[in-house]
C-alpha cells in the first residue's frame, strides 16, 4: 500500500467538518448524515435520500414478488386438483388440496419471517416448520386424508417458485 501524505491530511478535515455540524432537531433527533449549506441549517444528504428510496422500491418489489408467487401457487394448485379429480379419486384431490393450502400457509409464514429479517429480527423464525408437522398429524388422525397426495400438495409451492424464476427477466 502506498501512503500518501495528501490523503492522510484530508481525513481529519472531512471528519471535523461532519463532527462540527451535528445539530439536534426540535424533536430531539440527530441528523447524522448531513451536508451543510451556509453552516446554519442542515440539508439531508443525497445518499440518505437515495438509500431510503431504494429500500422502499426494493420492499415494494418484494411484496409484488410475493403476490406473484402466491398467485402462481394457486394456479398450479388448481391445475393439480383438476388433474387429480380426473385421474384419481375425490379423497386424493381433497388431500392434495389440504396439502396445497398448508404449503401456501408455510410459504406465507416464511415470507413474513423473511420480510421482518432486517427490521425486527436477525434470523429467520422456525415457526413455519410447525405447518408440515400439523399436516402429518392431521393425516394420521383423519382417515379421509391420504399421506402421499397431501405431501405432494404441500410441495406444490416449489414448482410455482421455479415457474416464477423462469418467467422473470434476468437482471
Amino acid at each position: 500500500m502506498v501512503d500518501s501524505p495528501s490523503l492522510w491530511s484530508m481525513e481529519p478535515l472531512l471528519a471535523s467538518r461532519l463532527a462540527t455540524h451535528f445539530k439536534n432537531s426540535p424533536n430531539g433527533e440527530e441528523n447524522l448524515c448531513a451536508n451543510t449549506g451556509t453552516g446554519n441549517e442542515l440539508e439531508p444528504s443525497i445518499e440518505t435520500e437515495s438509500n431510503q428510496i431504494h429500500s422502499v422500491d426494493s420492499f415494494a418489489e418484494y411484496v409484488s414478488f410475493q403476490r406473484r408467487i402466491f398467485k402462481m401457487t394457486l394456479v398450479v394448485t388448481a391445475i393439480a386438483v383438476i388433474f387429480t379429480i380426473n385421474f384419481f379419486d375425490l379423497n386424493a384431490a381433497i388431500s392434495l388440496l389440504l396439502g396445497a393450502f398448508s404449503g401456501i400457509l408455510y410459504l406465507r409464514l416464511l415470507a413474513k419471517s423473511i420480510g421482518s429479517l432486517g427490521k425486527s429480527s436477525s434470523s429467520v423464525s422456525k415457526f413455519q416448520l410447525l405447518v408440515p408437522v400439523l399436516l402429518i398429524l392431521a393425516v394420521s388422525k383423519l382417515s379421509v386424508i391420504q399421506l402421499l397426495p397431501a405431501l405432494v400438495g404441500f410441495l406444490l409451492y416449489k414448482p410455482s417458485l421455479i415457474i416464477q424464476f423462469l418467467l422473470e427477466p434476468s437482471a
